[in-house]
């Protein structure tokens, strides 16, 4: 039997809409431990990795671990049902083909259910090796999304380099080429509107813009993000859900083919 009782059921929400445009199909798995999900896009070039932990859950039933298929466009029409302020209950018996969702809102006055098939879905899980990065960036959601978003209308490709002077956005297209520079600055009186710079080894890396975009519909769940780069590795871009968990993507940095012809 699986009950988890969610009073923030916006957060739901909102968890879905970062990760539906990206994956249509995933594995839900449920311990003792938490609400996880790890997929990869359809190209199998991007990783979504995410975490809720069970504490954060106002009543959190796991009997055993459980493994629960959904696709993720169904899955985010039926919490478009709920409303922002709703408590969320997911409901599923052990061996069930279905999982139960049940909206109640604040004044109890009204509850609805609605209930949806469960798929089949075959899924690697993949080990995801902790590692040391070389650069690590934390800065304002928001100014990291009006970057993706500035730099796509001149082209498709940005390149993130750190070095002692800042951090640097780049692109290059048909129309022309554009640099967005941030430095570091900690002085600020809120504390996420900080652009913290951690860097042991300067990095260059160039990424898809399309895929970059398609991270920042998290946005809404944090004031910050964190950037992990190193050479060798995919990026990690990271989004904290509240005080209970996060949502990491992962990208493998693009080859430049200009490199490979000088080879």
């Amino acid at each position: 039997m699986l009950e988890l009782r969610l009073v923030q059921g916006s957060l739901l929400k909102k968890v879905l809409e970062s990760v539906k445009d990206l994956v249509n199909d995933a594995n839900f798995d449920c311990s003792s431990t938490g609400f996880s999900l790890q997929a990869m896009d359809s190209s199998h070039v991007a990783l979504v990795s995410l975490l809720l932990r069970s504490e954060g859950f106002e009543h959190y039933r796991c009997d055993r671990n459980l493994s629960m298929g959904m696709n993720l466009g169904n899955m985010s029409k039926m919490l478009k049902c709920a409303g922002n302020d709703d408590i969320i209950t997911i409901k599923a018996d052990d061996g069930g083909d279905t999982v139960t969702f049940m909206f109640e809102s604040p004044n109890q006055d009204k509850i609805a259910d609605f209930e949806m098939k469960l798929m089949d879905i075959d899924s690697e899980h993949l080990g995801i090796p902790d590692a040391e990065y070389h650069s690590i960036v934390r800065m304002p959601s928001s100014e990291f999304s009006r970057i993706c978003k500035d730099l796509s209308t001149i082209g498709d490709t940005v390149v993130i380099s750190v070095t002692k002077e800042g951090v640097k956005f780049s692109t290059a297209g048909d129309i022309g080429t554009a640099n967005i520079v941030l430095r570091q600055n900690t002085t600020v009186d809120k504390p996420e509107d900080a652009i913290v710079i951690e860097m042991n080894e300067p990095v260059s890396l160039s990424f898809a813009l399309r895929y970059m975009n398609s991270f920042t519909k998290a946005t809404p769940l944090s004031d910050t993000v964190t950037i992990s780069l190193s050479s060798e590795l995919p990026v990690v871009v990271e989004y904290k859900v509240a005080e209970m968990g996060y949502i990491r993507y992962y990208l493998a940095p693009k080859i430049e083919e200009e490199e490979e012809d000088k080879a």
